[in-house]
């Protein structure tokens, strides 16, 4: 789409670095905002008074020109299908350099659904509880597979929460396991 993303953060090169590692690596460049501390973030608006940076998307035109921002709360990924419709906005309609977007595949139902994240503590313990038992499960990564996020978020009501289940069309937000066995024994996957 003839766009460049870049992340920035106000962490410092190593801590990014880290960062990117547990996702396998990032496709796009992380600039650190370190020092001076936030000078960027300042500049956009963004540095909050306990010295971090609000959680933001800016858009620049080829020109130099910012054509969108948004901020959102600190634990909330912004939703790529946004950006996507913003960086539209942008392109001619005649552009050669135009992708276009395949339509997402839909998501799947039926079963154990365990829609998680790569950086979720409770993912593994769920992955881990559900095989230690023998009970089949799929797992959708909710930024690998598109509209995964946005169906996360609708169930929960705006909020992102992982991991989250969809078991034979019930929903169940994070794992508990005190609460999880009588989901699966409602829905027939547990003996009572």
């Amino acid at each position: 789409m003839n766009a460049q993303v870049l992340g920035i953060s106000i962490d410092h090169v190593p801590v990014l670095q880290a960062w990117a590692e547990t996702f396998g690596g990032i496709s796009y460049p992380l600039l650190s905002d370190f020092w001076p501390h936030g000078e960027t973030a300042t500049s956009y608006g963004v540095l909050r008074e306990d010295g971090r940076a609000q959680r933001a998307i800016f858009i620049v035109d080829g020109d130099g020109i910012l054509t969108y921002a948004e901020v959102y709360p600190i634990d909330e990924q912004p939703d790529n299908e946004i950006l996507f419709r913003e960086l539209k906005k942008l392109q001619p309609e005649d552009s050669k350099r135009r992708v276009e977007e395949p339509e997402p595949e839909p998501l799947p139902t039926g079963g154990i659904v365990m829609y998680c994240t790569k950086w979720c503590k409770d993912c593994p313990r769920a992955r881990a509880w559900l095989e230690e038992r023998q009970i089949p499960f799929r797992e959708v990564d909710i930024y690998a597979v598109r509209g995964a996020w946005a169906q996360v978020k609708a169930w929960a009501g705006g909020r992102i929460i992982t991991p989250t289940f969809d078991i034979d069309g019930d929903i169940y937000l994070d794992f508990d396991e005190t609460i999880f066995p009588d989901a699966l024994k409602k829905a027939g996957y547990l003996e009572s």
